[in-house]
This record gives structure tokens, C-alpha cells and sequence, in this order.
């Protein structure tokens, strides 16, 4: 019973340690992240950069791999039925990167295939151009964060022993203690972006992937539709 009574007299006092122990983490982080100098900056500014691409491409990635399946299924009717608007019309009710390349390949029907054929790889050429936005840029914050993070250590460590070149015989463990590991959070800063980066430019690019898989699939079907005897 008293144990007990300990325990509940204690449970206040816990749960209030619990309570700012998160806001001390966070204050001593940021403390932590602003000792790193003016280094910091630049890797703020490729972190920004990255998550707006990333969010930025992966919506409109997501948005064109949206086709409809039965589209094709459709198109074969107007154009058996010599409705060439009216596939025209269809596809651009649907916008993504498929259904402009059928555009352009139905609005070249007439014509030799080979040149068809062309007209809707050019189409998606461009398509794939539109979707890989941005992707360089994110390819170069993965590599180039901790390039920079590295710049900020090197340049610490060299103020550090400048530091105690000049302290002479007073040199302190602590003066060289405190320079390096405050040199070493531009490290870990460049390194956490970076690899975010790598990260977040794989998943882009397996997306893309998808989307390319599609339009060559729709692209091969719209041919054979065309090869089709009347």
C-alpha cells in the first residue's frame, strides 16, 4: 500500500518530465544545427529544394500514370466507324501522356505507319521530358548536399586548429573538443539531405518508369489496331 502511494505521489512529477522533455530535444537540436555556421545555409535551401520536386513531380508522376484501360477499346470503334473527330475529341477529354500520344497518332492516320509511328514517339518524347522535370536537380542536391556538409567540416576543423595555434602553451581540450564537434554538424546536416534526396530521386524515377511502361503498352496496342485488316 505505501509503494503504491509512492508510485502515484511519483506520477506527476514523470508525467511532467515526459511532457518537456520533447521541447528540450527540439531546443537543444536547433541549438545544435545553428552552431554549424553559416554552411548551414545553403544545405536549408537543397533541402527546400528537394522536397518541393519531390512532392512536386511524384502529384504530377502520379496524375499521368491515370489512363483509362478502355480507351483503346473505344478508339477502335470511331475509327472503324471512320469518327476520326470524334476519337480526337476522346482522348483529349483524356488528359495524360497515353492519351496525347494517341491524339497524335490518330490525327495521322492516312498516312504510312512508319510515319505514325514517329509522330508518336516524338509525342512521347517530349512527354517523358515533362515528367523527368526537375529530377536532374534533385540527382544533384543527393550528391552535392554532403560535398557541401564536408566543405563546412573541413573548414571547422582548419578554424579549430587555427584556434589553438594562436592559444599557444594555454591550450585547452575543450577549445578543440567544442570547434570539432561543431564542424562535424554541417557533416550530418549534408549527409540527412542527401540521403533524403537519393531517396526521394529513386522512388521518381521508378515512378516514371511505370508511366513510360504504359505508354509504350498503349503505343504497341494503338499500332496493332492500325495493322488491323478492315
Amino acid at each position: 500500500m505505501f509503494n503504491l502511494l509512492m508510485i502515484q505521489a511519483d506520477l506527476p512529477q514523470e508525467m511532467e518530465a515526459m511532457a518537456t522533455e520533447p521541447e528540450g530535444i527540439s531546443t537543444k537540436f536547433i541549438d545544435l544545427a545553428m552552431k554549424g555556421g553559416w554552411i548551414m545555409l545553403p544545405i536549408l535551401f537543397l533541402s527546400v529544394v528537394a522536397v518541393y520536386i519531390f512532392f512536386d513531380r511524384y502529384f504530377a508522376i502520379k496524375k499521368a500514370g491515370r489512363f483509362d484501360s478502355s480507351l483503346l477499346e473505344k478508339i477502335k470503334v470511331y475509327i472503324t466507324t471512320s469518327k476520326i473527330d470524334a476519337a480526337i475529341a476522346l482522348c483529349r477529354s483524356n488528359p495524360n501522356p497515353a492519351s496525347r500520344m494517341l491524339e497524335k497518332g490518330i490525327s495521322r492516320i492516312g498516312r504510312p505507319l512508319t510515319d505514325v509511328n514517329a509522330a508518336i514517339e516524338n509525342v512521347g518524347n517530349l512527354e517523358i521530358s515533362k515528367l523527368e522535370k526537375g529530377l536532374p536537380v534533385l540527382a544533384s542536391v543527393a550528391g552535392g548536399a554532403p560535398m557541401i556538409g564536408f566543405l563546412g567540416t573541413v573548414m571547422g576543423m582548419i578554424q579549430a586548429f587555427y584556434d589553438m595555434s594562436n592559444a599557444g602553451n594555454n591550450i585547452d581540450v575543450t577549445l578543440l573538443s567544442t570547434g570539432i564537434y561543431q564542424a562535424m554538424v554541417t557533416t550530418v546536416a549534408g549527409l540527412i539531405v542527401g540521403i533524403i534526396a537519393y531517396f526521394a530521386y529513386n522512388i521518381l524515377v521508378a515512378n516514371v518508369e511505370k508511366v513510360v511502361f504504359k505508354m509504350e503498352a498503349t503505343t504497341s496496342e494503338f499500332m496493332d489496331l492500325l495493322n488491323e485488316p478492315a
